[in-house]
C-alpha cells in the first residue's frame, strides 16, 4: 500500500537544478510555512542548489492539549519535565510518511545520501526518529529543541546505515517545554554510541536565533558539500 503524500511548501535554492534537498519538519501546532523564510538566513552558498521541502504534519486531536486538533506528528498523552508519555503507533505512522517524501526525492533525482533532515520541537523527535532508522545512509539530521522519544529502544531504532550520519543538536539554556535535560539526554546517549554529533546550547527558550540559524546554515553547507564528495548517483 503506497503512503500518501503529505502536502508541503517547496522553496529552492542556488543556481540550476537542486542536487540536494532538505526536508525540515515543524513543531506542534505549526505547519510547513513555519520555517521556510529561514532559508534566505542560512545564507547557502549559490553553487550549492537544494530543494527545501517543508511538510504539513496531519490535524489529530492531541492528549496534552485537551484533545484539540492540532498539526502534529503524533499525540503526547503526558509531559511533566523530562518525562514524555508518547503514541509510538503515531511516530510509527509520520515516520511511512516523511519516508515516502525521501523516497519522492530519490525519484526527482536527489538520493538520500544528499538529503538533510531537519526539525524543531516534534519535527526535530521526528527527523530523530526518521533519520536514525532509514535503511540508507543520509547526509545529516538536524535535531531543534528536541529529544528522542523513547531512548531506551534507541539500539532497535538505529540503523548501520546511519550509524556514521553527522547529527547537528541545538537547544535553548532556558527552553519551559521541552528541558534542556532532555535534549542532552539524547546528545549524551548518541554519544555513547559514536555518532557524529555536533552540540550547541544557547540563551534563549523554545524557539530558534540568529547565531543557532547561521550555525545550521554552515552545518548544512559542509555536510551537503561532503555528500557530493562521497555520492554514488
Amino acid at each position: 500500500m503506497t503512503t500518501p503524500l503529505l502536502d508541503c511548501v517547496e522553496l529552492t535554492t542556488g543556481h540550476g537544478q537542486p542536487r540536494h534537498a532538505v526536508i525540515w519538519l515543524h513543531g506542534l501546532g505549526a505547519d510547513g510555512h513555519d520555517f521556510a523564510g529561514i532559508v534566505p538566513e542560512l545564507n547557502l552558498p549559490d553553487d550549492l542548489p537544494v530543494r527545501f521541502v517543508f511538510p504539513h504534519a496531519p490535524m489529530i486531536p492531541v492528549t496534552i492539549n485537551h484533545g484539540y486538533l492540532l498539526r502534529a506528528w503524533y499525540d503526547i498523552l503526558h509531559a511533566d519535565g523530562v518525562e514524555r508519555t508518547v503514541d509510538q503507533a503515531g511516530i510509527h505512522a509520520s515516520r511511512q510518511q516523511i519516508e515516502a517524501l525521501i523516497a519522492r526525492e530519490a525519484a526527482r533525482g536527489v538520493p538520500a545520501e544528499r538529503l538533510a533532515l531537519v526539525g524543531f520541537s516534534q519535527g526535530g523527535a521526528m527527523a530523530y526518529v526518521t533519520g536514525l532508522s532509514h535503511a540508507q545512509p543520509l547526509a545529516g539530521v538536524a535535531a531543534l529543541s528536541t529529544y528522542i522519544p523513547n531512548l531506551a529502544d534507541l539500539d532497535a531504532l538505529r540503523q548501520p546505515a546511519n550509524h556514521a550520519t553527522p547529527v547537528f543538536a541545538a537547544h535553548g539554556e532556558f527552553d519551559n517545554v521541552v528541558p534542556l535535560a532532555l535534549g542532552q539526554q539524547a546528545v549524551e546517549a548518541l554519544l555513547e554510541r559514536n555518532q557524529p554529533l555536533r552540540w550547541q546550547t544557547y540563551p534563549m527558550m523554545h524557539t530558534v536565533c540568529e547565531e543557532e540559524i547561521s550555525e545550521l546554515g554552515g552545518w548544512l553547507t559542509s555536510v551537503l558539500r561532503q555528500a557530493d564528495k562521497t555520492a554514488t548517483v
